[in-house]
């Protein structure tokens, strides 16, 4: 899954395992465009999309002007998941009660032969603790190694875009899309055989091809589309078409559902509503992302086509 996860650039700070930056990228006086940013117009709103990475290392400018613009004049702001200290500490407890395997069941048992290998490298590689690790089912494995591969980078959830947009905007209404335990369900939901495919293919993409989120990062601060769709989406639709629905294409039509209802509800006070979204980078490129999805309803959208 970190390919997957890393191209989806969505889950919150507790179960986000997403990309990294190389230390070449963090140099004084790099030269960046910005990530995009999406504006819908409609009747009853004006909604501005940001795509956001959810973990991030220290020091990156990645803040368009067009979203600090837009936070500034917002009424609401959305996210995917609350975003404050209690709603991440109950993450963190289901994802624990729902991710543990019963007694006498072990990790590397459900692994192939070189599956089993490769974990017990990634093991000593990232310093994780084998006994603890192996009592974790697939999927929260599967992002266990992968934040310990970013946090080996220095990249952690707290400089993640989310966190640092937290305190944003105080003057607007907060909400989000889904729970914390809603989240935790796409993955603990997943039947069993996937989860262990997205683990083995994580566990073979962190020897194989460890430039890739490397490489998606570099498409994101430049405002990539192209790059964000081959780096971030086609590997996950072409690997794992369920997870893919699951993760993004279902979630984008939730999503497009209440986003389409905003836009077309006249506001109270006849002014439209000006609401700022931040969700995973992930979910707002491509054909099947909000932005097209909306274009395709009938609405404006400025900003990149897919």
């Amino acid at each position: 899954m970190r390919r997957a996860t890393a191209a989806r650039g969505f889950l919150p700070a507790v179960l986000a395992a997403l990309v990294l930056l190389s230390p070449a990228l963090l140099l004084p006086g790099a030269a960046w465009a910005k990530p995009p940013t999406w504006t819908a117009h409609g009747r009853g709103a004006t909604i501005t999309l940001f795509g956001s990475v959810h973990v991030l290392p220290q020091g990156i400018d990645w803040r368009p002007e067009a979203l600090t613009q837009a936070l500034a004049g917002a009424d609401e702001l959305w996210f995917e998941t609350p975003i404050d200290d209690a709603s991440v500490l109950d993450i963190s407890r289901q994802a624990l009660a729902q991710g543990m395997l019963p007694e006498g069941r072990d990790l590397a048992g459900m692994l192939s032969d070189q599956g089993k290998a490769r974990l017990r490298r990634a093991e000593t590689a990232l310093n994780l603790p084998g006994p603890a690790l192996e009592r974790l089912r697939p999927w929260l494995a599967d992002l266990t190694i992968g934040a310990a591969d970013y946090a080996r980078e220095g990249a952690t959830a707290d400089q993640g875009v989310e966190r640092q947009l937290a305190g944003a905007a105080p003057q607007a209404a907060r909400h989000a899309f889904e729970t914390g335990a809603q989240q935790v369900a796409l993955f603990a939901g997943q039947p069993e055989p996937v989860q262990v495919a997205s683990l083995e293919d994580t566990l073979r993409e962190l020897e194989d091809d460890p430039d890739q989120s490397h490489r998606l990062i570099d498409a994101w601060l430049n405002g990539d589309i192209k790059g964000l769709e081959k780096e971030g989406l086609e590997d996950m639709r072409r690997a794992s078409p369920q997870m893919f629905k699951a993760l993004l294409t279902d979630r984008n039509a939730t999503w497009l559902s209440v986003l389409s209802q905003r836009l077309d509800t006249p506001s109270t006070d006849g002014r439209p509503t000006r609401i700022v979204v931040v969700v995973g980078v992930g979910h707002l490129v491509g054909p099947g992302g909000v932005p097209a999805l909306l274009r395709a309803k009938g609405f404006r959208v400025d900003g990149p086509r897919e």
